[in-house]
């Protein structure tokens, strides 16, 4: 099993592909992400997106505001401003 991840800005898409985890820093807390994960949404604290690929690779973004939302093994993150590290 895997994630389908997009991460974007108001401006651009930062990075889309397949994923074994993510891990967000949300204004309840940090979150992990892995498939399976219950729905959810939540608002963006800032900070950066941490992304393993389907590979293994790490992928790291900064995101700004926005939020991020998780339903169906699909987790999308909608930010102010993103770009990746």
């Amino acid at each position: 099993m895997s994630l389908n991840v997009t991460v974007v800005s108001t401006d651009q898409a930062v990075w889309s592909g397949e994923a074994k985890r993510v891990v967000a820093k949300t204004t309840e807390g940090e979150i992990g992400i892995l498939p399976g994960h219950e729905p959810v949404l939540a608002l963006v604290a800032g900070g950066q997106v941490r992304i393993v690929t389907a590979e293994g690779d790490h992928i790291t973004a900064a995101a700004e505001g926005g939020f991020l939302s998780v339903e169906n093994d699909r987790v999308t993150v909608v930010a102010d401003k993103a770009s990746l590290l």
